[in-house]
């Protein structure tokens, strides 16, 4: 569970003093909702550029805001801190929703997703002929994506990463489960698509950032729940992504791998950059072990009905042992003393 704390005074003058604008409470108010960008910003509140970035600077400056390069874009976002997830969870509590100003900024903010989800749709139908056509090679996603629930179990997960998140389907499919979900992808146009995604879910609790699976932009040993779905065939050294991505595992938090098992499909390389054909159990099982996790188990997903059955899916869930060890050890000082 992602733990809410308390500021300390200082930081919460800071904080209060921050967030005592109008202006700049408007724009936390809508970036509790929306990581958006200045030029976005400045749509909805209809305000100078000038004037939106010098509000965002003392909010980034007070820490209630955090500030990421996306490209040539900036975005902004609430804070990951919890102390202060807790301060601006408090303010829409008490911001009254039907408010002239806020419910305009609202109506503007949904314009905003508006644009968006249409830039999306437009990407995602000049390529989903090709996704279509693997997608037809394996079990259904919605099979797969049961199989991948089944495997988690119903336990509430605290923080979600997920790795190579594209379209952010499974940050739809687990932030509800979640007090916070991050998603990580190289590309801009997949992280638009997933945050028209979860800007029409109202998905509030999830953010997509830019990032290198190799380097993530995140910090280390902070999430609960790691899930690396259908990235590690298109990666040059998936073993190198398996030990990154460890490291963001908190201590007794979980990796769940999502991809092929070996297969021939010679076109998925030639025609769709997948570098891998395909993963055996023994490869995952090594890549985790190197990474320091330990493997939890292992299943596999045949298609069925009208695919055509020439991939199988593979879903691998490992654990952190770190907190395990440090209860036996705890235990066992007990039995001791």
């Amino acid at each position: 569970m992602l733990d809410i704390q308390k500021l300390s005074f200082d930081p919460l003058v800071d904080a209060l003093k921050a967030v005592a604008e109008p202006t700049r409470l408007r724009l936390v108010l809508l970036l509790a909702r929306s990581d958006l960008t200045v030029s976005e910003l400045t749509t909805i509140l209809g305000q100078s550029q000038p004037r939106i970035s010098r509000h965002l600077k003392l909010l980034v400056e007070s820490g209630v805001l955090a500030r990421y390069q996306e490209g040539a874009w900036a975005y902004f976002r609430v804070s990951d801190d919890a102390s202060v997830v807790g301060l601006v969870r408090s303010l829409l509590s008490w911001a009254d929703e039907a408010d002239s100003t806020i419910a305009r900024d609202g109506e503007r903010l949904e314009a905003v997703r508006a644009e968006r989800a249409r830039r999306a749709a437009d990407y995602f139908a000049r390529n989903a002929g090709s996704w279509d056509r693997i997608r037809a090679l394996h079990a259904a996603d919605a099979d797969v994506e049961q199989a991948l629930l089944a495997a988690l179990g119903s336990k509430r997960i605290g923080t979600l990463l997920d790795i190579g998140t594209g379209t952010g389907r499974i940050l739809e499919l687990l932030a509800p489960r979640c007090e916070r979900a991050v998603g990580i992808d190289a590309s801009r146009e997949m992280l638009a698509i997933a945050r028209a995604k979860l800007d029409a879910a109202d998905i509030a609790n999830a953010q997509v950032r830019q990032g290198d699976v190799y380097h993530l932009p995140v910090e280390r040993q902070a999430f609960d729940l790691v899930t690396v779905h259908q990235v590690l065939h298109y990666l040059d050294d998936p073993q190198a992504a398996i030990a990154e991505a460890a490291r963001a595992v908190a201590p007794g938090g979980r990796l769940a791998i999502v991809d092929f098992a070996p297969h021939e499909l010679e076109f998925l390389r030639a025609e769709h950059a997948h570098l891998r054909l395909g993963f055996s159990d023994a490869t995952l099982a090594g890549y985790l072990e190197e990474a320091g996790l330990e493997l939890v188990s292992i299943d596999h997903l045949v298609s069925s009905g009208g695919e055509t059955g020439e991939l199988t899916v593979t879903i691998c869930i490992a654990k952190d042992p770190r907190l395990l060890v440090a209860t036996t050890a705890a235990a066992h000082q007990t039995l001791v003393s």
